[in-house]
């Protein structure tokens, strides 16, 4: 890509998709990602950010093209594979599935990822059962076992063995649902500004509650279990620490405002057109309706704020934080990805540091 300006018109392209797919807007998304990819053809990152935008409606087929075109442009990109491992998935297409989470998990091995790649080869071998797809997961396993494993990887590991040393399959039957699979359907339920647009989303998602969802799989409880007799991790020397920064909503609300003197505040910095103002506010609002335990107020302030300040990590990680709290922690999970795209879209380090906190203190 020449020239600074082409690069700075494709950063804003893009950051346009990643806000728009973070509001639900899928067609404003695929626009702004196209214009991203007229702009850098070369990039494979706007056609990955559109299959997860499509894939997270609900349109599988129409992802794993987007998928596809870029691992083309990029076959060593990881997001892209993952993309059309998923996409492949939800399609049915268990072999071509299995095929594809075989070359991530190689991917992932060649990149010093074996927690990863333990996972990617062990959904292989779920997909489609194979006496070489078995000793590829063993050799992952034995070469995990050799470092000092943390607690993602002790996990990863616990997955892979129930995998190994449980019945083999002898017989059709559905393929495990990938956690990530699980996540976007998920979080195509909701995302809309509009308040009833929302709630009809929320009663689409409860309709298929976790009964339901379990059934599709009954082995999905078990594979996604944590055990309870962990053993204890001792924090590996040298390793990053993540600040531990007071969560978005954790805030100093003015002294002796009830929640509608907070809105009559808000509401006059909006109209003053004072947008930083306005989003604090905002955040007020939002704050002070969490702690009075009505969310479904606290999330549209949030919204309102973001029709004022569509990329304002803030207003994101207070939706973050309602949604762990309402449940809907693989929504969550799917804002702080998209999250992480934006920031690192807008060289924000101190964006960075608050998603990294924030991420923290979920786990």
């Amino acid at each position: 890509m020449a020239g600074d300006g082409v690069y700075e018109r494709y950063k804003d392209a893009l950051k346009r998709g990643h806000v728009a797919a973070l509001r639900g807007r899928l067609d404003d998304a695929l626009d702004a990602y196209a214009e991203a990819s007229r702009i850098a053809p070369e990039r494979a990152t706007p056609h990955t950010a559109a299959g997860t935008a499509l894939f997270r409606r609900r349109r599988p087929a129409d992802a794993l093209a987007y998928y596809q075109a870029a691992a083309r442009l990029a076959p060593r990109d990881e997001a892209a594979q993952l993309g059309q491992a998923q996409a492949l998935v939800a399609l049915d297409r268990k072999a071509d599935a299995a095929d594809a989470y075989d070359s991530l998990a190689e991917l992932r091995a060649s990149s010093g990822k074996l927690a990863d790649a333990v996972d990617a080869a062990r959904r292989a071998l779920e997909l489609a059962e194979g006496r070489e797809r078995r000793r590829t997961l063993e050799r992952l396993i034995g070469r995990l076992r050799a470092t000092r494993a943390d607690e993602p990887a002790l996990k990863a590991l616990d997955r892979a063995l129930r995998v190994l040393e449980g019945p083999r399959v002898t017989t059709p039957r559905p393929p495990a649902i990938d956690a990530d699979v699980l996540a976007a359907t998920i979080a195509a339920a909701d995302i809309a500004a509009d308040r009833e647009e929302r709630a009809g989303d929320d009663a689409a998602v409860a309709a298929a509650g976790d009964e339901d969802v379990m059934a599709v799989d009954p082995d999905l409880e078990a594979a996604l279990a944590v055990p309870d007799d962990e053993p204890e991790i001792e924090p590996v020397a040298g390793a990053p620490v993540v600040p531990v920064l007071p969560a978005a909503l954790d805030r100093d609300l003015p002294p002796g405002m009830d929640l509608a003197q907070l809105a009559r505040l808000a509401e006059a910095a909006v109209d003053a057109g004072d947008t930083a103002v306005a989003v604090d506010r905002l955040l007020d609002l939002a704050a002070a309706n969490r702690l009075y335990g009505t969310r479904d107020a606290a999330i549209d302030a949030c919204y309102q704020g973001l029709s004022l300040a569509p990329d304002d990590v803030g207003l994101h990680l207070a939706l973050v934080q309602l949604y762990d709290e309402h449940g809907w922690g693989a929504l969550a999970s799917e804002k702080l990805g998209l999250l992480d795209r934006l920031v690192a879209l807008d060289e924000d380090p101190d964006g960075q540091a608050r998603i990294e906190a924030a991420r923290a203190a979920r786990s």
